[in-house]
């Protein structure tokens, strides 16, 4: 019975030798969690462009600028965002739902998920010359007291008139956080 009890004594001591820099290794990360960032922000940029419809007519790359909005969704991982990507002919108008993760200190990466209002279908933008579903991914980050720089890109599916061919645009600027 003696050299049961001194046993589990040792197998006990060991078990907590082992275990125990796992456990303060695990209490140490979440003690360095990485915010993010939870700003509220309007910017402004270039927008580009990179794909054509194929057809030749109003559906070539373009290059042109973006204004860009988010609004962070209280507590969760969500924000409402708002763009608009325009070029020397039209512009569209994209309003998006994103789910924002945190990567480093003061800056989330996001996808995002939208749909894009082209104001005069047949002329070129950024995404397409056509109305079409919008899939996002981009980075945003603080960079110094209220102000924040931002890059994504985005995929129109379906959005050159026709043609099936995706439209990709990437998307650049520098925000102002309100919020």
């Amino acid at each position: 019975m003696k050299r049961l009890l001194k046993s589990l004594v040792t197998i006990s001591a060991l078990s907590s030798l082992i275990v125990a820099p796992f456990l303060l290794s695990a209490s140490q990360a979440s003690a360095e969690t990485k915010k993010g960032t939870d700003a509220s922000y309007i910017g402004a940029g270039v927008a580009g462009g990179v794909t054509s419809g194929g057809q030749g007519i109003n559906d070539d790359a373009t290059f042109g600028g973006n204004v860009t909005g988010r609004v962070k969704l209280g507590t969760t991982p969500f924000s409402a965002r708002g763009n608009v990507l325009w070029s020397d002919k039209t512009s569209a108008i994209i309003p998006e739902v994103s789910v924002d993760v945190p990567i480093a200190n003061r800056t989330n990466a996001y996808l995002t998920g939208g749909y894009s209002f082209v104001e005069k279908d047949g002329s070129p933008t950024p995404i397409g010359n056509k109305d079409s579903v919008v899939l996002g991914a981009g980075i945003e980050s603080e960079v110094a007291n209220n102000f924040l720089v931002y890059t994504n890109a985005k995929v129109g599916l379906g959005a050159y008139q026709n043609s099936d061919t995706p439209a990709v645009s990437i998307n650049g600027g520098l925000g102002y956080r309100f919020k």
